[in-house]
């Protein structure tokens, strides 16, 4: 049960702290919990980079699918 509501989450999430913990070795769990202590302490600004990460990393996997499919032809 557990994992299927994380799974969830990851799925209609940006996948930013699973992007950066794949990117630099580090558990995804830890990226977690730094965004979740540091937009207490930072006022929000941690959830603003989040958000701008994950719409970029969003835009790069667009932009992936669409130059494969345009080499496929």
């Amino acid at each position: 049960m557990l994992q299927r509501i994380i799974t969830f989450f990851e799925r209609y999430s940006f996948g930013v702290c699973t992007y950066l913990g794949e990117r630099f070795n580090i558990s995804i769990a830890k990226i977690r919990l730094f965004f979740i202590y540091s937009s207490f302490l930072a006022v929000g600004f941690p959830l603003i980079f989040y958000f701008f990460a994950g719409i970029v990393l969003d835009i790069r996997n667009f932009v992936k699918r669409k130059r494969t499919r345009a080499l496929d032809m």
